[in-house]
């Protein structure tokens, strides 16, 4: 029988290459056998699972899940990996595991080969057809994701380019192209929230859709916004002519005024009437009782009109006391997944991702063990500061042009390491987030007008200058419209009085010093 590797397999029939050989092996995904009777793609799921079993799971699903057993020639067993720095990444830590593991079923196998397939050669055993991604004009050539597997790190060749969704002229928020299920880390802290968001995608537009609503909430920094606009990826993905929206709560918020001051909100509303997938962003912010009320019937509308609604925000719906209880409710009515803090586990595999994407781009780039470990130690806040630390280190890289040691590795990301040079936060910084909280201009925090809606911001934004600055209270009272300091003072005792016995106003405020930290 004549061998014929996989990557052949990609042509018609007549354009088959052929070679000549000894017929002793198999090489057209199992369905063709050796001389011992068994086909290589059946030998090969043995040595993977083996893989699996020796390796563990993690290390499997990084670096193994899109292996292909292409050939064995009696010594030589020809292995393939879809992008060169999974094969440079096998070859250099664990090609005698490989063969090890090899040997097991290749009983005279004397070394193993690793090379890249060529694009459109991809595994036998799924066919997926590409389907170009939200205004890209480019294929990517990255492994078809198994639908029911968790996959810590994938390797696209080729992200999908920057963009926006839009419905009927309605500009969505910016989409990231770095934010799809491709490059999100899988850990016990996220995995029923990236796996709720999965299925969301894949069946929002089939007649059984997985959850409506999925609602997903975490700190600042841990990958809800990630997976929102992963959903809103794939889906243009797999249809690109589906109406998907994806918005901030600001956004939202903007838009919706901008149509109030053009006296048209019946034009506003009929923009959602069309679409498939709505996607909101931090939904704490979303604030206004006119601009909340508007939610309220959109989302109504949309949930009752069986299209998908997906929510990311900071708190669980429970604890967002601007929503009416109906709200509260439907929110709840169909998956509320908790995204969680990054264990260290976690953060060496998301570090190993941002260097694998480097390494992608540049081979040369390295860091060295010592130095991931130094990251994933002392980095505990998000997933942010993790990226972050890589970016910088491959910055310094680059301009040095020589291997980053530990020492300036602890140099460069110092002000990243939680307490030893924190965030500075500034008064600017606290009357913006004030302002964006309460739905209070920062004129009006500054104005002497005195009412309530307006008062008891400016209380709390005065009580945050002082426990977050080192700001006097004659200074945060000049920097509050020019207020004596006994002004400052009764501010910060009757907030004080009041969270004594309040566990609202304490939860508030902690997310308030939340949103100030990041």
């Amino acid at each position: 029988m004549q061998a014929i590797s996989k990557a052949e397999l990609s042509f018609s029939a007549p354009e088959r290459a052929v070679r000549g050989g000894s017929g002793q092996h198999v090489v057209v995904g199992g369905d063709q056998k050796s001389g011992d009777g068994a086909g290589i793609e059946g030998k090969g799921s043995k040595v993977r699972a083996t893989l699996r079993a020796r390796l563990g799971e993690d290390i499997y699903t990084s670096w193994f899940n899109a292996l292909e057993f292409d050939e064995f020639d009696g010594k030589t067993v020809k292995v393939s990996v879809p992008v060169t720095f999974l094969r440079k990444w096998i070859q250099s830590h664990y090609i005698d595991e490989l063969l090890t593991c090899c040997k097991t079923e290749f009983k005279t196998a004397e070394r193993v080969e690793v090379s890249v397939r060529q694009p459109g050669a991809g595994p036998a055993r799924v066919a997926t057809p590409q389907i170009e991604p939200l205004k890209s004009t480019r294929e990517t050539n990255a492994e078809p994701r198994a639908m029911s597997g968790f996959e810590p790190v994938r390797m696209p060749v080729i992200r999908p380019v920057a963009g926006r969704t839009s419905v009927d002229g309605f500009e969505g928020s910016p989409l990231d192209p770095h934010h799809t299920f491709e490059n999100f880390v899988v850990g016990a802290s996220n995995r029923m929230a990236h796996a709720g968001a999965i299925q969301v995608a894949e069946t929002v537009l089939t007649d059984s859709p997985a959850f409506n609503p999925l609602y997903l909430y975490s700190s600042v920094g841990l990958g809800k916004t990630h997976l929102l606009q992963a959903i809103a990826w794939d889906v243009k993905r797999r249809a690109p002519n589906a109406q998907v929206l994806y918005l901030t709560a600001e956004r939202f918020r903007y838009q919706f005024v901008e149509a109030l001051r053009a006296q048209d909100p019946l034009s506003f509303k009929e923009k959602f009437r069309s679409i498939n997938v709505l996607l909101i962003d931090d939904l704490e912010f979303m604030q206004g009782e006119k601009t909340e009320q508007e939610f309220d019937h959109i989302i109504n509308a949309l949930l009752d009109g069986g299209r998908q609604v997906v929510v990311a925000s900071a708190r669980h719906p429970a604890q967002i006391e601007r929503l009416n209880e109906r709200m509260r409710s439907r929110l709840q009515r169909g998956l509320v997944a908790e995204i969680g803090g990054f264990d260290y586990e976690l953060r060496m595999r998301v570090l190993d991702q941002r260097l694998a994407e480097k390494k992608a781009a540049d081979p040369s780039f390295e860091l060295s063990r010592e130095v991931i470990e130094i990251l994933a130690s002392r980095l505990t806040e998000s997933g942010r500061e993790l990226e972050g630390a890589v970016n910088r280190l491959y910055l310094t890289w680059q301009h040095m042009h020589a291997p980053i040691t530990p020492d300036i590795a602890e140099t460069v990301v110092r002000d990243l390491f939680q307490g030893v040079e924190p965030r500075r936060i500034k008064i600017e910084d606290i009357l913006r987030i004030i302002s964006r909280h309460f739905g209070v201009s920062k004129g009006d925090l500054l104005s002497q007008r005195r009412h309530r809606s307006v008062v008891w911001p400016r209380q709390i934004g005065m009580y945050l200058a002082k426990q977050l600055t080192h700001r006097s209270l004659p200074e945060i009272g000049r920097r509050f419209g020019n207020r004596d300091h006994t002004t400052v003072l009764h501010a910060i005792r009757k907030i004080e009085t009041v969270i004594a016995g309040d566990v609202g106003l304490r939860d508030e405020i902690d997310e308030l010093k939340k949103l100030l930290s990041h």
